[in-house]
């Protein structure tokens, strides 16, 4: 038997094989570029693609705003990649005796910040509300003949439809080289992207997931190669820097959503303040002294208290995570790093979120326009999905003049008539949930604009 020692090193990830350079879809390593590593490349790809490029025109927390100041998604996830990157930074500069030779404290920061940029990818038009949109579609009664020839996992994908699984999807099959690869990023920094690397049969109590059945082998085949810690079949522990990547994501999320809201005139300036000097007593101080002698417009004070307030966080995050880097290597860590933070940041992020929950997300215009989504997207759904239950019933032959006109808009991107039900589905998905809320609308419009019945 092992002894002690070995055993517990068995038990743990190791970052030589965590911080791999291996690339999805790309059977050699490529060559290395003076000035420009193996996750520099990851950086680029991301920010070249469509699909993220798309994330401009896609709701962050305020849908079709008429204010151009408002955060899209876009917007939010360069943000978060700067956070992100600020965070694996500070971390790779505090482990770095601990990281293999050809790794730099700066890899951990594009690694992170990559991630971050990808994190949000695959959400679908209006958000969150375009989210529960199509699982509600899925789970009403008269969709239910469109899911009866599929199996339960397969059913179970689409009622649990979710964008961490739609995101993952996409860059490992869909953008760049499509089912061979996709964008081919390396194993860290896929695997840096997944907050919950299991399919939907270990799906969390809030519904959450990050793989689809078809590509549970490329989830399975990552995290193997990353020796990240098995949890079940097609579940896997979660990989260090992950932790990183959604805190980013939960400090933009909680801080920074909220001065779109005092702009929109949901909130008004001393509600957030309060939470930022919360989260940062001594920015008051600080910001006090530096304005002494000018008027500073609210918004502008806001801007340098969120600063200050972001600042505190990072450092408390960066802190959390080398204080439970032990468990985190084990696979063990319950929660997220906020949970491990100051008292102080712990209350200051759930303040900034409890505010957003009570007075932003139930403005008026932003539940009539979600309501709207509802709309918007069961129309798309009943009609794209529609045409690929036919498409697979007739195997592509004699198809009705109305589902071929609509298999017509989707060009290039239309499934093919051999393919499994369950694959052209995910393929119609793939369609719909790219568009931007502008287009998903407009398309619709012409093509229906109010619900339909089922078929």
């Amino acid at each position: 038997m092992p002894d002690n020692d070995n055993q517990n090193q068995a038990q743990r990830m190791q970052w030589h094989q965590l911080l791999s350079s291996e690339r999805h879809g790309h059977s050699a390593l490529e060559p290395h570029e003076l000035g420009r590593s193996h996750f520099h490349k990851d950086y680029d790809r991301i920010v070249f693609s469509n699909a993220f490029r798309r994330l401009s025109g896609k709701t962050q927390v305020h849908p079709l705003s008429l204010n151009d100041h408002v955060h899209t998604r876009l917007i939010h996830s360069v943000e978060v990649g700067s956070v992100g990157r600020s965070l694996g930074l500070k971390v790779g500069e505090r482990i770095q005796d601990e990281l293999p030779d050809w790794i730099q404290p700066d890899d951990l920061g594009v690694i992170v910040q990559s991630a971050c940029l990808a994190h949000d990818i695959g959400n679908p038009p209006f958000g969150h509300a375009g989210e529960f949109a199509i699982q509600d579609w899925f789970k009403q009664p008269q969709n239910a003949d469109l899911l009866a020839p599929l199996n339960e996992r397969e059913r179970d994908d689409l009622r649990s439809w979710e964008g961490n699984a739609q995101g993952f999807r996409i860059v490992t099959q869909v953008e760049y080289h499509l089912f061979r690869g996709g964008l081919r990023l390396t194993y860290p920094t896929l695997a840096t992207m997944l907050k919950y690397p299991w399919t939907v049969a270990h799906k969390n109590a809030k519904g959450k997931f990050a793989c689809f059945q078809h590509e549970a082998s490329t989830l399975n085949h990552v995290a193997s190669r990353l020796g990240l810690l098995p949890r079940g079949e097609h579940a896997w522990c979660r990989h260090p820097l992950s932790y990183l990547m959604e805190a980013a994501d939960d400090i933009c999320y909680a801080i920074i959503d909220l001065e779109d809201a005092v702009d929109l005139r949901i909130l008004n300036f001393a509600e957030v303040q309060a939470i930022m000097l919360r989260l940062n007593p001594q920015a008051e101080l600080d910001i006090s002294s530096a304005q002494s002698d000018v008027q500073v417009a609210p918004l502008r004070q806001l801007a340098a208290l969120r600063g200050k307030a972001m600042q505190a966080v990072i450092d408390a995050v960066a802190d959390a995570f080398m204080a439970q880097l032990d468990v985190i290597m084990r696979g063990e860590l319950a929660g997220d790093l906020l949970a491990y933070c100051p008292a102080h940041i712990q209350e200051g992020i759930s303040a900034a979120k409890n505010l957003a929950k009570q007075k932003v997300f139930k403005d008026t215009h932003k539940t009539e326009v979600e309501i709207g989504a509802y709309t918007t997207l069961s129309t798309l759904l009943h009609a794209f999905l529609s045409a690929g239950h036919e498409l697979h019933d007739r195997q592509g032959d004699q198809l009705s003049y109305r589902t071929q006109r609509v298999l017509d808009l989707m060009r290039d991107d239309a499934p093919d008539a051999q393919w499994s039900l369950y694959q052209i589905y995910l393929r119609i998905l793939d369609y719909v949930t790219q568009q931007t809320d502008q287009y998903a609308n407009y398309l619709a419009k012409q093509i229906g604009g109010v619900p339909l019945m089922s078929r």
